[in-house]
């Protein structure tokens, strides 16, 4: 096994244990003390809570504006990769899968935990979609163009999160600010995660059939290609729901402001 394999896998568990820390350690102590609503919850909406709340907001928006943006000077400034999307220099986009994979496995052992409420078979294909391609980053160090701009889905998740937070504490559906957040979600959800589909695809069919390419093997092309449109699948089928909330509390919005 190669060094930088081997270090990959251990940011992993690293990133899982943090991230779990930071749900069982950190988030009670801090929700209790910012947030007065937080003691009135149940337990497992405390535990959602938790899973969501960190010291600049939640978990998982933590996770998010850690990668996002590691994400996006990975893809302005490191040419190696934009030079071959397919065989550059991995070692940044490693580093960062690695923090999304072991983000990945403490969420997944979350949602098993508390199946009851939290329990989404889409989000268990989406996580387990994503593990199976990313562990051919970490182990190979391949297609690290591809796998990093995968990454630009969490900038939505900030917004994702917002909504929820608000929901929690009793805001009204049809408040401003909940809206405000909705439309924030719907057009940031848009612009990174189905806006980009045939950016990502236009480079997918420029190296398609490469000399490149066929190093990968069959085993790789397959890991490449087929979580990719399931991910596209599930973007698109989040979209629609996220256009279908947003219509009906902007409609409920108005229907309050005439009465």
């Amino acid at each position: 096994m190669e060094d930088s394999t081997r270090v990959g896998y251990c940011i992993v568990a690293s990133s899982f244990v943090a991230f779990q820390f930071s749900f069982s350690a950190l988030s009670p102590q801090l929700s209790l003390s910012l947030s007065p609503s937080y003691s009135t919850l149940s337990s497992v909406k405390q535990s959602e809570w938790n899973s969501r709340y960190t010291t600049l907001g939640c978990v998982s928006t933590l996770h998010a504006i850690i990668v996002g943006l590691f994400c996006l000077y990975i893809l302005w400034y490191d040419d190696a990769i934009n030079a071959n999307p397919i065989w550059g220099d991995p070692w940044l986009v490693k580093l960062n899968v690695a923090i999304t994979c072991g983000y990945l496995l403490y969420d997944l052992l979350l949602l098993v935990r508390y199946w009851r409420t939290l329990g989404d078979s889409l989000f268990v294909c989406h996580h387990l979609a994503a593990l199976y391609a990313y562990g051919y980053v970490l182990s190979r160090g391949v297609l690290p163009y591809f796998a990093n701009f995968r990454l630009l889905s969490e900038l939505s998740t900030p917004f994702v999160n917002l909504r929820w937070f608000l929901d929690t504490a009793g805001w009204s559906r049809s408040s401003w600010l909940v809206m405000a957040n909705g439309l924030a979600m719907m057009v940031v959800f848009f612009m990174v995660r189905i806006a980009v589909i045939p950016t990502y695809y236009a480079q997918v069919y420029f190296w398609y059939g490469t000399p490149e390419y066929e190093r990968l093997g069959l085993g790789v092309q397959l890991a490449w290609i087929g979580p990719s449109i399931a991910l596209e699948v599930l973007n698109v089928i989040w979209m629609y729901r996220i256009i279908r909330g947003f219509y009906r509390a902007f409609c409920r919005a108005k229907a309050h402001k005439a009465a």
